[in-house]
């Protein structure tokens, strides 16, 4: 081939490079092995503008950061943190578990109590009262404004003062005895298990009013983590002012009488709690270590944080923990311990 026959050549070829791509100039390459085409400056005129990158793209999967829940170590067997703000679950270990209650069981009593008494009501303690597991310092004989007993009873965690309560309240229910208040009392339970349903609890059942264990195998009350979580939430939202003094690590409460009792919180890590609303302990031998608390994550960001199954202890450190883990969840912060 002479010269001008490779030029012309070259130049067909090139224009066949910008309209049909570098294919065609492939297949003429290789009948012209040796030919001008076959150089780089030709294939580069060629396929300027046509180049197509057959190299395949690596995608890197995206990096999750670990939750900071991950790496704790809880001692509770049933735990639930409920964000009340944004309504969804941040952390749940056996949810669904019906465990006993123990004390937290007076919370669904004060609620129940408070939809059905007059704020003016007094309440005297009874002999029977008293015969109760547990000594609170209530005082056969000794009358209480209704509102001051039921925060005592809630901070003290009073097995007396849930007895003299519900037994009060249940006088007023149809059916009552004017004789019998153990039957009173059965009829204000019925009225907190109704709650229970009333309000979506399918886990809970109460068998008394202050979650005492009633025998060695059989609590006085049942109930999951989320259940009480949806408990706590329904309080934060009717009832708030029931959550008002278990913030308090000591308080001063007068009886109708003037006798002054000094209630000590049974949240022992309540004044260290940044954004505490409300708190409620339990303990028995069959419970072991229950609490549960309301704290505000920032400003209005109520979460409740529920552990049951724990040890006496072991509920202190498991909330603190969780506590803790929320913050960073919710505000991307760590706490400085």
């Amino acid at each position: 081939m002479n010269t001008a026959q490779k030029i012309q050549l070259f130049l067909v070829v090139t224009i066949l490079g910008f309209l049909t791509g570098p294919r065609v100039i492939i297949a003429l390459a290789k009948l012209t092995p040796d030919d001008t085409l076959s150089s780089p400056n030709a294939a580069q005129v060629a396929t300027a503008g046509t180049q197509v990158n057959t190299t395949p793209e690596i995608v890197e999967p995206p990096v999750r950061a670990a939750s900071p829940f991950a790496a704790l170590t809880l001692r509770g067997k049933s735990i639930y943190v409920w964000d009340i703000t944004d309504h969804k679950k941040l952390f749940s270990r056996n949810e669904f578990a019906e465990l006993p209650l123990a004390s937290v069981t007076k919370i669904m009593m004060a609620v129940v109590a408070k939809e059905l008494l007059p704020a003016n009501t007094k309440i005297t303690i009874r002999s029977i009262d008293i015969l109760e597991e547990g000594d609170s310092g209530l005082l056969a004989g000794e009358t209480w404004d209704f509102d001051k007993l039921l925060n005592f009873t809630l901070i003290a965690s009073s097995n007396d003062g849930a007895s003299a309560i519900a037994g009060v309240a249940g006088a007023i229910l149809p059916n009552a005895s004017s004789s019998d208040p153990f039957l009173n009392k059965k009829l204000f339970i019925e009225k907190m298990n109704d709650k229970a349903r009333d309000i979506g609890l399918v886990n809970t059942f109460f068998r008394n009013e202050s979650g005492l264990d009633i025998e060695s195998l059989t609590a006085g009350a049942y109930g999951s983590s989320r259940d009480m979580a949806m408990l706590f939430e329904y309080v934060l939202r009717k009832h708030p002012e029931l959550f008002s003094p278990t913030t308090y690590a000591k308080i001063d409460l007068k009886s109708e009488n003037n006798i002054v009792h000094h209630v000590t919180n049974t949240n022992q890590g309540v004044a260290s709690t940044n954004g505490i609303i409300g708190s409620k302990t339990g303990f028995t031998d069959l419970a072991g270590g229950n609490l549960v608390v309301v704290v505000d994550i920032g400003i209005q960001h109520p979460v409740v944080i529920v552990v049951l199954g724990s040890t006496y202890e072991g509920r202190f450190s498991d909330v603190e923990q969780l506590i803790d883990a929320t913050v960073e969840k919710i505000t991307g912060k760590t706490l400085n311990l």
